[in-house]
C-alpha cells in the first residue's frame, strides 16, 4: 500500500514551489535541450504556462551555469517615457513586431520565449490565417534562432510551425510519485491520522496541473480534521474535490451496474473482472503491483452489438462504479466538412477528459468514422480521424485513469488498427436480452414507475416479447422496446387517473400493439395458410442438420408486415458460416412457398421476401464466395458486380438457378417425408397461436 507519514509532508508550500517539485523531471528535460540549442515546444495547460517560463528561466539562471536571456515575447509594452507607445496595434500584431525584431537582432545567448504561440497560430478553416503565415516565415529566418514556445493541448499548431522545434514535451496533469510531494501536513490531517494514500486523491487529481491542484487542495486546509469515529467528513472532501475536477462538458452519472441494469449477468462479470477488480485493488496495493495493474487494465473497450441493447447504458455504469466522468459524443455530429475541424474535435474531447479524470470517453456509433480504412466513400476526414483517434489513445500515460469506450452495431466494419493490444482491447458483446433478461429488466421499470404489475403479467410480457420487433429485419425486443412499454403502461395508469390500478395481460397487450397503426384481424382461411407457411420454415428448420435451434413460432404477430415468424437461435459458431450452412438457409426459406403448394395446391404473395432472400444468398455463394460450379471466383469489383460478358452473366444466372432449384427440390422432399407432422404443427398454431422447442420435440422427437 502507498502510504506517506505526513510528518514528512511540507508545511507550506508556493505555486512556484509545486511546479517545480511536480515537473522536476520535465525541467530538467527541457532546460538540458536549451543549453544544446534546441528549440523547445512544450504543450501544457495554459495556467501552467507563466508557472513554467518562470522555472526555466530561473534554471537558465542559476549560479556556476553558463547564463542564458530569456527574451519574452509576449505583446505587452512596459510604458517608457522616452519612447511613445503605439495604441493601434492590437496583442497579436505586438507580439509579431517583438518576434520580428528578436528574430533580426541577432544577439547571442537569448532564448526566444513564445507564451502565446497557440493562439497567434490558430488555423481557419481554409488553411493558416495572416498571423500564422507571417509568423511561420519570421521563425525559418534565423536558424540560429532558440525557441521555447507553449501550446495548449486544446489548440493545435500547423506542422509548418511545430516543425521548427525539434524538441518537444507534453506536460499533462500530475506523475503518480509526484502527488505526495504537493500535499501540506495540514490537508493529509483532513484525509488520515499519521500516514494516508495519495492513490485516494490522485484519481481525481491525475489529470489537473500542480497549480489547480495546490489551488484545489488549499480549500480544506480549515476543514476539521480526520476523526475515525466520523470517517463521512474524509469522504465529503473526496467528493467536492470529484466535483471540482469535473468539466462544464462531461457529466457523473449515476448508473448501478446491478441495480440499475437487469440481466446481463455474463457481461457484467466480465466487466467486474476485467476493469472494476483491477482498479479496486489498485487502491490498496504497493507500489510494485500498483504500476503491474496500471499496465494490464485495459483502457479501452467495445461494446457491440444491436441497437437499444444498452451499449452506453454499460459505460455509465462502469464510469458510475469508477466515480469517473463520462462523455458521450456522437460519431456522425463529430465529423465536420471543413479541414482539420474533425481532429481538433477530438483533441479537446481527449484534453478535457484528461483534466477531468478519471474519465470516460463515449464514441457512440463509432464505426460512422472509425471503419475499415481504404472503405470510406465521404470526404476522406474519416481516415485523419481515425489517424488522430489512435494518436490520442497510444498518448495516454500507463497511469491515466482516462477510459475510450466505442459503441457499435457493426462490429466487423471497424478499422483493424483500433483493435490492437493497447487500444480497443476488450470487445464485450451486448446481444438482445434472453428470457432473464427480459424479466429482471421489467422488474427493474415496473418498481421505477410504481406499476402495480403481478409476477403473472410480468411473465405474460417477458413470454410476449421474446419475438420480433420487425421480423423482416431481424429486429428483437431490447431494453429500450421495453422501457417504452413501461413508459406506455405508466402514461395508460396517468390517463386513468388511478395510480394503484392493476394493469392486466390486455394492457401489456395493448402497449405492444401500438406499433401497428391497426391491430391485423385473419380470416380462418388467412389464419390457415399462415400457420401452413410458418409450419413448413419450423420443419425444415428443425430437421435440417446445420439450422440453428428453434425458439419460436407464432401466427400472433399483429402486424401486417409480418404474419407470422419463426425465430432461432443466435448461431453457436458467430463468425464462420460453411457452404452447407448457407443451402441449409436457402432451403428454409423457401419451405414456406413449398408447404403452401403441398397443402393448399396454392401459393400466396407471403413468400416474396423470404425469396428474395434467398435469391441474396444463392447469389453471393455465386459471384462473391466461389461457392458453385464456376469455381473459386469472385465476380465483384469495390462492391459491385464487375463488367461481365453476356456468357459469363449467363453462366452466373444458370448457377443461382441451379442452386435455387436444388434447395427446392430438397425441401419439397423433407417436407412431404414429414407431412402429416407438417399438418399437425399448422393446427397447433391455429389452436394457440404460438409453439416453441417443447412443441417440436413432442411432434418430432429429437432432432
Amino acid at each position: 500500500m502507498e502510504t506517506i507519514r505526513i510528518a514528512d509532508l511540507p508545511k507550506e508550500l508556493t505555486e512556484d514551489d509545486s511546479v517545480g517539485l511536480v515537473y522536476r523531471d520535465d525541467l530538467d528535460w527541457i532546460e538540458d535541450k536549451l543549453r544544446q540549442g534546441l528549440s523547445v515546444l512544450i504543450e501544457c495547460d495554459k495556467q501552467l504556462t507563466l508557472y513554467l517560463y518562470k522555472a526555466i528561466r530561473r534554471r537558465l539562471k542559476r549560479r556556476g551555469a553558463t547564463r542564458m536571456r530569456c527574451r519574452l515575447i509576449s505583446g505587452h509594452v512596459v510604458p517608457d517615457p522616452d519612447t511613445p507607445v503605439i495604441t493601434t496595434q492590437n496583442l497579436m500584431q505586438r507580439i509579431l513586431a517583438q518576434l520580428q525584431e528578436a528574430v533580426f537582432s541577432g544577439e547571442a545567448d537569448q532564448i526566444v520565449v513564445l507564451t502565446h504561440l497557440d493562439i497567434l497560430t490558430t488555423t481557419t478553416r481554409s488553411g493558416l490565417n495572416a498571423d500564422a503565415r507571417e509568423t511561420a516565415a519570421l521563425l525559418y529566418e534565423n536558424p540560429e534562432l532558440v525557441l521555447l514556445a507553449f501550446q495548449d493541448p486544446s489548440f493545435e499548431i500547423p506542422e509548418v510551425i511545430r516543425s521548427v522545434f525539434p524538441a518537444r514535451r507534453e506536460i499533462i496533469g500530475i506523475p503518480r510519485q509526484r502527488l505526495g510531494s504537493i500535499i501540506l501536513q495540514r490537508e493529509a490531517r483532513k484525509l488520515a491520522l499519521e500516514e494516508f494514500n495519495p492513490y485516494t486523491l490522485y484519481r481525481y487529481l491525475s489529470g489537473v496541473n500542480a497549480v489547480r491542484a495546490r489551488q484545489i487542495l488549499s480549500h480544506f486546509g480549515d476543514r476539521v480534521d480526520f476523526d475515525p469515529a466520523n470517517p463521512q467528513t474524509a469522504e465529503r472532501i473526496r467528493a467536492e474535490i470529484r466535483q471540482m475536477t469535473v468539466s462544464a462538458d462531461a457529466e457523473l452519472p449515476r448508473v448501478d451496474l446491478k441495480a440499475d441494469i437487469g440481466g446481463y449477468e455474463a457481461v457484467k462479470e466480465r466487466i467486474q473482472t476485467e476493469i472494476l477488480d483491477l482498479l479496486a485493488l489498485r487502491r490498496t496495493a504497493d507500489a510494485e503491483t500498483g504500476r503491474t495493474i496500471d499496465e494490464i487494465v485495459p483502457k479501452g473497450i467495445i461494446f457491440h452489438g444491436p441497437p437499444g441493447t444498452g451499449k452506453t447504458f454499460f459505460a455509465k455504469a462502469i464510469a458510475t462504479a469508477l466515480d469517473a466522468t463520462i462523455t458521450i459524443v456522437s460519431g456522425p455530429e463529430l465529423k465536420s466538412r471543413w479541414v482539420g475541424e474533425s481532429e481538433a474535435n477530438l483533441r479537446r474531447i481527449f484534453a478535457t477528459a484528461r483534466r477531468s479524470a478519471p474519465s470516460i470517453i463515449v464514441f457512440d456509433e463509432l464505426d460512422s468514422f472509425a471503419s475499415a480504412r481504404g472503405t470510406y466513400t465521404g470526404s476522406g476526414v474519416e481516415h485523419s480521424m481515425v489517424n488522430q483517434l489512435l494518436t490520442e489513445m497510444d498518448g495516454f500515460r500507463k497511469e491515466e485513469l482516462v477510459f475510450v469506450v466505442g459503441t457499435t452495431n457493426f462490429m466487423a466494419s471497424l478499422d483493424p488498427a483500433l483493435l490492437r493490444p493497447g487500444r480497443f482491447e476488450l470487445g464485450i458483446e451486448i446481444p438482445y436480452p434472453d428470457e432473464d433478461a427480459r424479466r429482471a429488466i421489467l422488474d427493474i421499470y415496473r418498481h421505477k414507475f410504481s406499476l402495480n404489475i403481478s409476477d403473472t403479467v410480468r411473465d405474460h410480457a417477458v413470454r410476449l416479447t421474446g419475438g420480433f420487433v420487425n421480423a423482416e429485419r431481424g429486429i428483437r425486443f431490447s431494453g429500450d422496446h421495453l422501457y417504452a412499454a413501461a413508459r406506455g403502461l405508466k402514461r395508460e395508469v396517468l390517463r386513468r387517473g388511478q395510480p394503484d390500478v392493476a394493469l392486466t395481460e390486455a394492457d401489456v397487450e395493448a402497449v405492444l400493439n401500438l406499433r401497428s397503426a391497426a391491430p391485423v384481424r385473419l380470416t380462418t382461411d388467412e389464419e390457415r395458410c399462415v400457420a401452413i407457411h410458418e409450419a413448413g420454415h419450423a420443419v425444415c428448420a428443425y430437421l435440417l442438420p446445420h439450422c440453428p435451434t428453434i425458439e419460436r413460432i407464432s401466427i400472433a404477430t399483429g402486424q401486417e408486415q409480418t404474419l407470422g415468424y419463426v425465430m432461432q437461435a443466435v448461431k453457436e459458431r458467430r463468425y464462420i458460416t460453411t457452404k452447407a450452412e448457407l443451402h441449409d438457409d436457402i432451403s428454409v426459406l423457401l419451405a414456406g412457398q413449398v408447404a403452401e403448394e403441398m397443402v393448399l395446391d396454392d401459393i400466396s404473395v407471403g413468400a416474396w421476401s423470404d425469396l428474395q432472400r434467398a435469391t441474396e444468398i444463392a447469389r453471393m455463394m455465386v459471384e462473391e464466395l466461389g461457392m458453385s460450379a464456376l469455381g473459386p471466383r469472385n465476380f465483384h469489383n469495390n462492391g459491385a458486380r464487375a463488367a461481365l460478358s453476356e456468357q459469363s452473366a449467363a453462366r452466373i444466372d444458370a448457377e443461382i438457378d441451379a442452386i435455387l432449384s436444388s434447395a427446392r427440390a430438397r425441401t419439397a422432399a423433407l417436407l412431404a417425408e414429414n407431412r402429416a407432422d407438417l399438418e399437425h404443427l399448422a393446427e397447433l398454431l391455429v389452436a394457440n397461436k404460438e409453439a416453441d422447442l417443447k412443441d417440436m420435440r413432442g411432434i418430432f422427437g429429437a432432432p
